[in-house]
């Protein structure tokens, strides 16, 4: 069976983007917590902690989604680069071909579905 390189590269490269996007939209820039919620530190107010608590989560929630999409974002171009060595759809534990079921439903995978599930264990 030959993969078809051209329409993964397409489908990669169309996630890639969308990685991309979603790693702009959630980059919280560095910027400190007092500065993001514009607390003084000498301030007072019955919501400060309600408040302060709300930022932290959400702040930590934008974090989570930036590393997800970030690494995710590695495992793409990594696949990208299989499609440029030849080595895309071969499952790197195995040598086995990937079918292309699995490539469409994980185009960045580089294990077979049985290594896939191995590894999970």
């Amino acid at each position: 069976m030959t993969i078809d390189t051209e329409h993964f590269r397409g489908v990669l490269n169309e996630h890639r983007a969308r990685l991309q996007g979603a790693i702009e939209h959630h980059d919280i820039g560095g910027s400190s917590l007092t500065d993001e919620t514009g607390e003084l530190s000498g301030s007072t107010s019955d919501n400060h902690l309600a408040d302060a608590a709300s930022e932290t989560y959400e702040r930590e929630l934008d974090e989570g989604l930036e590393e997800d999409a970030q690494a995710q974002l590695r495992e793409v171009d990594d696949a990208l680069a299989r499609i440029e060595n030849g080595s895309y759809g071969t499952c790197t534990a195995c040598g086995k071909e990937i079918p292309a079921e699995r490539l469409e439903a994980v185009p960045w995978t580089k294990l077979c579905i049985d290594d896939a599930r191995k590894l999970a264990r």
